[in-house]
């Protein structure tokens, strides 16, 4: 019985070849996309998840006088592990960390840097559940000159010796040199912690650093008890500030914890995040579940809406199998088994579109997303299961309602279907096409905004500007590279700075005096070479750049930008910007401030998803720079980085010539709001796809039922326009229907998302109209080719049987 139900199945699927085709096609491409979201958000999900303590880290929001706005930080103090551990019972354990990034070491003859390693205290592996190879796990960083290699460089260092008790040396000083002690497996891809090597944090800690509150500059992780109750933990934290700061400084902080799951997706609003690898707003992953989750329901709808279309011409089937014996039993069976089997096929499809695609998906995404239901066999039951479902509810309307017609109306053809179904079929064709028309509005803005953020001038000329590191070795010779690069018409200017334009600038307390009292604040701050704003095109407002040949510039002169300069006249609403040239201003003392010598313009230093924050500049050549920035001539970029690299290589050998571009690093900082644009942008494709596959299967349908009614018209005189705009206004009023449901929610989602950008385009209704007229164009296309195929029909051919 099974066997002649399979093969009847199979018989109208072959007969019907197009329904069959769009059924599949729409469904598994809905299929495909919600199983590669799923794989991406279940790996965002993962992050962090081989550790199992209880572990949580440690977070400030400082809130210093001259702040914009409190900002909160993923930076601790380092006397506050071992405090925290010692005073509060429900602290099991510490681990204090720093990154240090490009660190170059040699063995022998062999050199090699290491792209991101971490300075950890002893405790490291208490905390957290990396594998050791090979070492002891309570001696590992316990001494000084201590060295954990993963997997991967200890090979490349030391192939297949044993690496233990090897020496490394830094090859940027001669001095200092790191034992092994032990190799740890390499950091799986789904951990907010990457590093090639660990080194022991008591190597440069100096005695007194248990004293330094108030410094910022590593970041902690306790270990909680189990069931602790954090928020009552995190409510006694005041105090414990407050008994270990001097005088008032405790008000200026605030510390809370946060779980080490919640690290790399509940980040976005905590800067300062030096340690956090993929950084990812959560929120996003909820969005692309939630398009997914409308893209699969409109290729749900689609299947549904065309196998319960097609099922209503299938009633002389039923009677005529009825009026030979078939029960209705055996009939609802058969309905719901061809419709299961479609559903299954369309699932097999989706499994190989994924497999297809799921390289491209990794390379958008940056991750390393596998897909096997070998390893995964719960998603081949879930998405099993998933097909029967659509299968059954797309399979009710034959199974119940056509199974339940009397045999002698349907032969006679007097009885009446799908006028209540015609209904339904509307309302799943509205909702289609709402899903739809709501991810093209949303895709316009996401793509309007980022774009926005792209050309947005930032106040500064970061074009033909490249980076490049520098170290102890070549900060000494950075003036005499500067020299030698300006020699070049390749080489259009050159200067130093400590920090990156892009990145979180530093933050650092300073003073001013001015007509009244001294006033203390915080700003961020930047130290640079005398021609860093003369190469980055910022504009000076009042007074003047810096001076290369005054001596006296050098760390006494600032210039301020323009929201530093409101702050301080503040409590001086009449006086001018230009009133603070020459005012006091700087760190230390009275006696020791320096001047201000000149406002600048109001630049983006940081990204565009945050405010202008108050910011000094000053030049102090002694303290030297951690990069040196080069704008080169454009017109020859190729030529222009091999005479950089001659230079480099001529003036500091045997140091590795690294540069970045500038405008790369800017790519960076909006990498996941292009990623977020891109996948917006496919999934609002693939669901208009879909959308239209329905839609053509329906016009198709509707124009197959009317094949009569439209040659008695033509024989009546009806012209080809004038049947093509009566089969295509019904399904454009759907559309129009759809567009006033989708618009609102469109704009109050949209709204809500631009609200995180603290930059953001106006939301014009012009987008609203636009994306409205697509939907009507795209669905006008859709439909026109099955009305005028209907409509060019010869009338002799659609009339000849009556």
């Amino acid at each position: 019985m099974f066997r002649n139900y399979l093969k009847i199945a199979w018989r109208n699927l072959w007969k019907n070849k197009v329904f069959s085709a769009i059924n599949v096609i729409g469904l598994a491409v809905g299929m495909a996309a919600c199983i590669l979201i799923l794989l991406f958000v279940t790996f965002e999900n993962s992050f962090d998840g081989i550790h199992k303590k209880n572990i949580y880290r440690l977070d400030e929001v400082q809130k210093f006088p001259g702040m914009v706005a409190p900002q909160n930080v993923a930076l601790s103090m380092f006397p506050m592990g071992p405090t925290l551990v010692r005073e509060f019972p429900e602290i099991r354990n510490f681990v204090r960390v720093r990154p240090n990034q490009k660190v170059p070491l040699t063995y022998g003859d062999k050199k090699i840097v290491l792209p991101q390693v971490l300075w950890a205290d002893s405790t490291f592996l208490d905390l957290f559940d990396y594998k050791l190879l090979k070492g002891d796990k309570k001696s590992i960083l316990k001494n000084p000159g201590s060295v954990v290699l993963t997997e991967e460089r200890a090979t490349a260092f030391f192939g297949n010796d044993d690496p233990i008790g090897k020496t490394l040396v830094v090859y940027s000083s001669d001095t200092t040199s790191f034992k092994v002690t032990g190799v740890i497996e390499n950091a799986p891809k789904n951990s907010h912690l990457q590093f090639d090597g660990l080194f022991s944090f008591n190597t440069f800690v100096k005695a007194d650093a248990m004293n330094n509150w108030g410094g910022n500059w590593l970041v902690t992780y306790l270990e909680l008890a189990d069931n602790t109750d954090v928020a009552s933990l995190e409510k006694k934290f005041p105090a414990y500030l407050k008994k270990h700061m001097k005088g008032e400084g405790w008000k200026f902080y605030e510390l809370f914890l946060q779980p080490l799951r919640a690290v790399h997706g509940h980040s976005t609003t905590i800067t300062h995040d030096y340690i956090n690898f993929q950084k990812f707003d959560q929120s996003y992953t909820y969005i692309f579940s939630v398009i997914a989750i409308i893209v699969l329901l409109i290729a749900c709808v689609n299947f549904m809406n065309l196998s319960t279309a097609k099922s209503a011409g299938r009633a002389k089937e039923v009677g005529i199998r009825k009026s030979v014996g078939a029960e209705r039993a055996q009939l609802s069976i058969q309905f719901i088994g061809e419709s299961i089997l479609l559903s299954f096929i369309a699932l097999l499809f989706a499994v190989l579109l994924v497999k297809l695609f799921l390289p491209y998906v990794n390379n958008l995404s940056q991750r390393q997303l596998e897909f096997s239901f070998l390893t995964r066999p719960g998603l081949l039951l879930l998405f099993a299961g998933f097909a029967v479902l659509i299968g059954i509810l797309s399979g009710v309307y034959p199974a119940f309602f056509l199974s339940a017609f009397q045999p002698t109306k349907v032969l006679k053809g007097s009885i009446e279907t799908g006028r209540n179904k015609g209904s339904l079929r509307n309302m799943l064709v509205v909702g289609q096409f709402t899903g739809a028309v709501f991810l093209i509005i949303a895709t316009a803005f996401v793509v309007r905004q980022l774009r926005y953020m792209q050309e947005r001038d930032p106040g500064f000329s970061r074009d033909q500007v490249v980076v490049l590191p520098l170290n102890s070795l070549t900060n000494p010779k950075f003036s005499a590279i500067k020299q030698e690069l300006l020699t070049s018409p390749l080489v259009t200017a050159v200067t130093g700075s400590q920090q990156r334009l892009g990145n979180n600038l530093h933050q650092t307390g300073v003073r001013f005096h001015g007509d009244g009292p001294v006033r203390e604040m915080a700003t961020s701050q930047v130290i640079v070479d005398p021609d860093y704003l003369t190469l980055y095109k910022i504009p000076i407002l009042y007074g003047r750049n810096f001076l290369k040949d005054r001596e006296t510039d050098n760390g006494k002169a600032y210039i301020i930008n323009e929201t530093l300069a409101k702050e301080l006249l503040k409590e001086q609403p009449k006086a001018t910007m230009q009133s603070l040239i020459g005012r006091n201003f700087g760190f230390g003392g009275l006696d020791s401030l320096g001047r201000i010598v000149g406002i600048a313009k109001d630049f983006n230093f940081n990204s565009l998803h945050h405010k202008i924050e108050t910011l000094c500049i000053f030049n102090q050549k002694d303290w030297g720079y951690s990069e040196m920035s080069v704008r080169i001539n454009g017109r020859n970029t190729r030529a222009a980085v091999a005479y950089m690299q001659s230079v480099w290589n001529k003036l500091a050998p045997n140091q590795p010539f690294e540069y970045t571009f500038l405008d790369e690093h800017f790519a960076e900082l909006y990498r996941a709001d292009g990623q977020v644009s891109e996948m917006v942008g496919i999934l609002a494709s693939l669901a208009i796809l879909i959308s239209c596959l329905g839609l053509f299967g329906l016009a198709s349908f509707s124009a197959e039922r009317r094949v009569k009614e439209i040659g008695i018209r033509k024989v009546l005189g009806a012209s080809v326009t004038g049947i093509v705009a009566l089969l295509s206004r019904d399904f454009l009023k759907l559309v129009l229907v759809a567009i006033l449901i989708a618009t609102p929610i469109a704009w109050y989602a949209i709204n809500r998302w631009l609200q995180d950008f603290a930059y953001r385009i106006d939301m014009g209704w012009s987008v609203f109209a636009l994306a409205g007229g697509l939907a009507i164009l795209i669905a006008l296309l859709t439909v026109s080719y099955q009305s005028i195929k209907a409509a060019l029909t010869n009338p002799i051919t659609s009339l000849r049987s009556e």
